[in-house]
C-alpha cells in the first residue's frame, strides 16, 4: 500500500484524481484514507487551488472548472445531453407567460424544442435564440441590446440591463458554467453573471438546465446561491450526495 504520508506528489494526484470523478472532497474522509493529518490535506488542496485545480470551501474542496471557451465553439458541439436536458426544460414553460432565456448552447437547444405552436413572450439577450424563436409563429420576441459578448453569444452591459428593469418574467431560464451546493450556480465572466444576477432579480421562477459535467463544480463568479434556484434539471444519474445537498438547499431537481 503507498505511503501516501511519504509521497506528496502521488497523494496530490490521488485528491486530482477523486476529484474529476467526485467533483469535490472532504478533508476528514482524505485525511482517513491516506493515513495523515487534516492539516497536510489542507496544505495539499491550498497547493491544488494555487493551480487553478480546485477552489476551498468549507471543509473540503471542488473541482474548479475550465472556461469552455466561445459560444461558436460550444454550438458546435451541442451533445445529446444538453438536448435531453433541453427537451425537458422546454416542457417547463409556461403558455401565455412572459419568460427569459438566457443566452448559452443549452438554452438555444432549449428554443429549438419548444413547441411549435406554444403563445408565449420571450425576452433574450441572445441573437442565436431570437432567430430560432422567429420560427415560432405564436412567440412574441425581445431581444435586448448592447454589445455582443462572444464568450457566451449574449448581449450584457448597462444597455441590456436597463432593458430588463421594466419587465416582470414568470420564468428565467439561467445559464451556467459550474454549480455546487456551497457556491451556488458560477460563471467565468463578471459582466455576464451580473447581467444574470439582473434577470434574476426579476423572476418569479429560476430555473437552471446544467449537464453532469458542470455538478459539482465552481467557475470565477457567482451568479445565485444555491437557495435562490427553483428547479435545477439534470439528466438522471446524479450522484447522491450531490443531490442530497441541493435538496437541503430547497432546490428542486427536475431529471431528464
Amino acid at each position: 500500500m503507498l505511503d501516501y504520508a511519504a509521497f506528496p506528489e502521488q497523494r496530490q494526484e490521488r485528491i486530482r484524481q477523486i476529484l474529476q470523478e467526485s467533483g469535490r472532497v472532504v478533508c476528514t474522509e482524505l485525511a482517513s484514507q491516506m493515513n495523515v493529518s487534516e492539516h497536510t490535506i489542507r496544505r495539499d488542496l491550498h497547493e491544488l487551488s494555487k493551480e487553478r485545480y480546485c477552489k476551498k470551501v468549507y471543509g473540503g474542496a471542488v473541482l474548479q472548472l475550465p472556461d469552455a471557451g466561445s459560444f461558436f465553439s460550444r454550438e458546435q458541439k451541442i451533445s445529446a445531453e444538453k438536448h435531453t436536458i433541453a427537451q425537458k426544460a422546454a416542457t417547463l414553460v409556461q403558455a401565455g407567460g412572459c419568460i427569459f432565456i438566457d443566452a448559452g448552447t443549452t438554452n438555444l437547444a432549449l428554443a429549438k424544442a419548444l413547441a411549435a405552436d406554444l403563445n408565449v413572450t420571450v425576452v433574450t439577450n441572445s441573437p442565436a435564440i431570437a432567430a430560432e424563436l422567429l420560427h415560432h409563429p405564436l412567440c412574441e420576441v425581445i431581444i435586448t441590446g448592447g454589445q455582443i459578448q462572444r464568450a457566451s453569444g449574449g448581449t450584457v452591459g448597462a444597455t441590456a440591463a436597463s432593458q430588463i428593469q421594466g419587465i416582470i418574467f414568470d420564468q428565467a431560464f439561467i445559464g451556467g458554467c459550474a454549480m455546487d451546493p456551497e457556491a451556488g450556480l458560477t460563471g467565468f465572466d463578471f459582466a455576464d453573471c451580473e447581467f444574470k444576477k439582473a434577470v434574476i432579480a426579476q423572476s418569479t421562477q429560476t430555473i437552471v438546465a446544467l449537464t453532469a459535467d458542470k455538478l459539482p463544480g465552481v467557475a470565477r463568479f457567482v451568479v445565485a446561491k444555491s437557495r435562490d434556484i427553483d428547479l435545477l434539471v439534470v439528466e438522471e444519474g446524479m450522484e447522491q450526495g450531490v443531490f442530497d445537498a441541493l435538496a437541503a438547499q430547497d432546490v428542486r431537481i427536475v431529471c431528464a
